[in-house]
């Protein structure tokens, strides 16, 4: 037993004294560190040499004694590896002496530090959860104030304000609401702009002005409900209530009546009869009991009883719609360097491609830096592919991922790299810096997207600092493999900023790392951030189905209780976001009984009997 402990003493001090050496090894990154970020900075630093080694071996044999396995000293490692000396001593019958003037932190205030970051970057969270609550904005928030108002009652913390969407003057507004619902509910909330970044995305698709509407039918295909729409004279008028409006140009709206029938040809040239039920100043509501498609242009006829009138009116201008290009696992895609639109395969008579898809890419950089046999990605991952080749305006994949039936790639869809270096094409584009500029004195935090060196956070502070706006927090998101592998030196860099947070942007990531590698690269990026003391957003697909459709799945309830490891949870919109902020709220209230980032609170169990 003696020599048991003897050798595990070995070992654990070998652990501490590596902890002190990285430190001392890496002084010169500790020099620009904020000082109310020094202890935590050399925390991490302690925690990254923990890590250097496998330590399973050990933990199992320190568990068996009794003892703190290691497995929960992210925010207090050195303090927790002379806790572990003095037990070993002590069962070693012996003492030791130990300078606890080398330790940064403790086990409280480890804790401390990082709830008071959090505290600083987020405010104070709703209710009786420690986990913030973001939610972001959806268009409406700038026209609906009782939207705002809303959100902020159900449990809402912070406001996000996605800069690759709407315009600045709707940002200002959904601000503006935002002011007016802290001072009807009573409650402070954090406004957080995320800046668009160099973003790669699919470019245009052909426009299709077409529009379709069907009835409702029961398992069997019956009608049970005849579709209707709302023929406007005008596009400037708005629908009594949610049928589809359709603008008509001619004199058909001012000449119908009750009971007359509209025939047109639809879009795949089928006949069709509409049958007007009602009217309304510049309004007309026809019903019909099969499918259209409106197309802009179709001619309408007017048919009173058994004459025809003489009416001439035609479909108005529709808004456009955009026919997504079906990939399948071997199709070939062309992605161009310029903005024309995209086009579908062309095919011959027997169905063979005699010229593949293409479709353009927004960020033109990527062509200077794409190699063949890199992989490529798209959508969120829905499709994949791999780089055939690539002339610097052309780039050649070829599609070795989708689903069976196909996949369906739209315009500005999302486009990964993962192995490509994309290190020449800054974090900071010149549109995030016009948005930089007109919100940073109305927001308290901004995110950096697109991170991946520490020459990008360097250059959001400099931004930040011409700015006059130094007080501004800056959130890494972390979407990409390099900002991943590079989370310590960026933690660090931001270390040099008052405030400081990172976004898990799971998304992205997801693709970029690979989806059996999300949970342990999102286990990891929290582990690395406690020890930094740097709080964390748990973002992407959070309660999604709800927001959407008003109702969670199983499977998001379980992620939505884990995303409570985190300091701060981001919801998306949908048309049910009040409804699922205010559910995450409660949940996260329910578990904060029960759990602490990894450790289980053992409070009163009303099951605990027999």
């Amino acid at each position: 037993m003696t020599a048991s402990l003897e050798r595990l003493i070995d070992q654990v001090m070998h652990l501490r004294d590596q902890a002190l050496a990285f430190e001392s090894a890496n002084q010169h990154l500790l020099e620009h560190v904020a000082e109310h970020y020094r202890n935590s900075a050399r925390n991490l630093m302690h925690y990254l040499a923990l890590r250097q080694r496998d330590l399973r071996d050990l933990q199992n044999e320190l568990a068996a004694l009794g003892l703190s396995s290691l497995g929960r000293s992210e925010s207090h490692t050195l303090h927790t590896l002379h806790g572990v000396l003095r037990a070993l001593h002590c069962l070693a019958g012996r003492s030791v002496d130990l300078d606890d003037s080398v330790v940064p932190v403790t086990f409280r205030t480890g804790a401390l530090l990082l709830d008071d970051h959090a505290r600083q970057l987020f405010g104070e969270a709703a209710g009786k959860r420690p986990v913030r609550i973001m939610v972001t904005m959806p268009s409406e928030a700038a026209r609906d104030s009782a939207l705002v108002r809303a959100l902020l009652a159900a449990g809402m913390d912070i406001m996000r304000i996605n800069c690759a969407h709407d315009t600045p003057a709707d940002w200002l507004r959904m601000i503006a609401h935002l002011r007016e619902a802290e001072r009807a509910v009573g409650r402070t909330c954090k406004v957080y702009a995320d800046l668009a970044g160099p973003k790669l995305r699919t470019g245009p698709l052909p426009p299709i002005y077409v529009r379709k509407v069907r009835p409702k039918r029961n398992v069997r295909g019956e009608v049970i409900e005849p579709a209707r729409v709302w023929f406007a004279a005008s596009p400037e008028i708005n629908a009594p209530d949610d049928a589809p409006l359709i603008p008509v140009e001619g004199d058909l709206v001012r000449k119908a009546r009750k009971g007359d029938v509209i025939y047109l040809r639809d879009a795949r040239g089928r006949a069709r009869r509409l049958w007007v039920e009602t009217r309304r100043k510049g309004l007309l509501g026809v019903c019909f009991d099969r499918t259209v498609y409106f197309e802009s242009g179709a001619a309408l006829r007017l048919r009173r009883g058994d004459a025809w009138l003489p009416v001439e009116s035609a479909i108005g201008a529709l808004p456009p719609q955009h026919e997504p290009l079906v990939l399948n696992i071997g199709d070939r895609l062309v992605l161009t360097r310029d903005e024309q639109p995209g086009q579908p395969a062309r095919r011959n008579r027997s169905g063979a491609v005699i010229e593949p898809a293409r479709i353009g890419c927004t960020l033109g950089e990527a062509f200077d830096a794409v190699q063949p046999d890199q992989h490529i990605w798209f959508d969120d991952g829905k499709i994949g592919g791999r780089v055939l080749s690539n002339d610097g305006e052309r780039i050649l994949v070829e599609i070795t991922f989708t689903r069976p039936s196909g996949g369906k790639l739209g315009a500005e869809k999302g486009i990964n790299l993962p192995d490509t270096d994309l290190s020449a094409i800054p974090a900071l584009t010149p549109k995030d810096r016009e948005d930089l500029a007109l919100l940073a004195h109305h927001v308290d935090m901004v995110g950096l997207s697109f991170v991946r060196q520490p020459e990008d956070v360097t250059m959001l502070a400099e931004a930040l600092r011409q700015l006059r706006a130094q007080h501004v927090a800056v959130v890494l998101k972390i979407e990409t493999r390099r900002a991943f592998e590079n989370l310590p030196r960026l933690l660090l860099t931001g270390m040099q900023m008052p405030s400081l947070g990172v976004m898990v942007a799971r998304g992205d990531l997801a693709v970029e790392v690979g989806f059996d590698r999300l949970a342990e690269v999102q286990e990891e990026i929290l582990w690395i951030c406690e020890a930094a003391h740097v709080p964390v957003i748990w973002a992407t697909q959070v309660l999604e189905s709800m927001a959407k459709s008003g109702a969670p799945s199983r499977a998001e309830v379980s992620d939505a209780v884990m995303s409570g490891r985190a300091e701060c949870v981001m919801l998306n919109k949908g048309p049910y976001i009040v409804e699922a902020t205010r559910f995450l709220s409660n949940v996260l209230e329910r578990m904060a009984a029960h759990q602490s980032k990894k450790r289980s609170r053992l409070r009163r169990l009303s099951i605990a009997h027999l």
